[in-house]
């Protein structure tokens, strides 16, 4: 029987598996509360921290002969998560097609389209989304990467990400954790990998209380809430749900964050320097929040997740296509 452990990775995929680590800096924007330690993960390929997860599950089907050369991959994704499979696909020789809400930006769509993606809009949340590529995926034959219950998606963070963060702090060590819950992979993944690095770690789920500042990005945040539909979309993530259930207690805090202070951080990251997305802003505020629940000494540790680029259309850059400028 053929072994499948000892299949030989794409030669064409070289730059995927050789991309170097982020950087993790201190960002302090509160003298008070001191800095946070930020993994700026827009500095991957395709712009996002779902590079991480793209490649990594996607190396894990090939060597287990689950994917060959000119097989097609399919995935329910708002966006980064697709851009990051349409880069990686277009580096092992698949075909790649994206199931997408129709409310996602335009420039989402374009990327896919860029990297030799086909783009599917769906009508509905991502729960119908989902359900639209689940069903392609079994009626084409195509492999599905199904992000939001993949063990791959959070263990592309526990064996890289965690370990990368963990070499980068001087202390060797995290307190807090925060990320916002999507696919649930980012938080769960980094947990881990600091619990089995015998840190004794709080993980911080940041959640936006207005759910329209982010639209359908699910992938921003799986766990909304707004006014008009409370928890429309709770518990779409297995993963999140699944590693929830079994976390110590008192390892998990759930922080509500308004999304008007979201986009304010968003924006004053850009004055810093930081071309990020508002998934950064939220984790930001939520990180802050961490620091006042746990102190000013506590190693607080986030990621920045996108790239501004994908947002253009989007409400956080509102106040520019309006011609005002300033922070209005």
């Amino acid at each position: 029987m053929h072994d499948s452990s000892l299949r030989i990775f794409p030669a064409s995929g070289r730059m995927i598996r050789q991309v170097p680590p982020t950087p993790l800096v201190p960002v302090e924007l509160d003298p008070v509360l001191g800095p946070v330690f930020c993994k700026l993960e827009f500095l991957n390929p395709s712009g996002s921290t779902k590079d991480r997860i793209a490649r990594h599950m996607l190396e894990k089907a090939w060597r287990r002969g689950e994917l060959n050369e000119g097989d097609t991959v399919v995935e329910a994704s708002s966006g980064s998560t697709s851009i990051a499979l349409a880069l990686a696909c277009a580096q092992m020789g698949l075909r790649f097609v994206a199931f997408i809400p129709d409310s996602a930006s335009a420039e989402r769509g374009l990327m896919i389209r860029a990297y030799g993606g086909e783009v599917r809009r769906v009508e509905g949340g991502m729960r119908q989304v989902l359900d639209a590529a689940m069903e392609a995926a079994a009626e084409n034959h195509w492999f599905a990467t199904r992000q939001f219950e993949n063990p791959d998606n959070a263990e592309a963070h526990q064996r890289a990400t965690g370990p990368e963060i963990l070499s980068q702090m001087e202390c060797g060590c995290v307190d807090v954790v925060v990320s916002g819950v999507g696919t649930g992979g980012t938080l769960c993944g980094l947990w881990s990998a600091f619990h089995e690095a015998c840190c004794k770690v709080t993980a911080v789920a940041a959640i936006p209380c207005e759910g329209d500042a982010f639209g359908s990005n699910a992938e921003c945040c799986s766990v909304t809430f707004s006014k008009e539909v409370p928890g429309v979309i709770e518990c779409l993530s297995k993963l999140y749900d699944d590693w929830k259930a079994k976390c110590p207690p008192g390892r998990l805090e759930e922080v509500l964050i308004d999304e008007r202070e979201c986009l304010e951080l968003t924006r004053r990251l850009w004055s810093q320097g930081f071309p990020v997305g508002p998934s950064s802003g939220l984790n930001y505020a939520a990180a802050l929040e961490a620091k006042r629940r746990h102190g000013r000494e506590a190693r607080v540790v986030t990621v920045f997740p996108d790239r501004m680029e994908r947002y253009f259309s989007h409400r956080v850059f509102q106040h520019l296509r309006s011609g005002r400028g300033g922070w209005g």
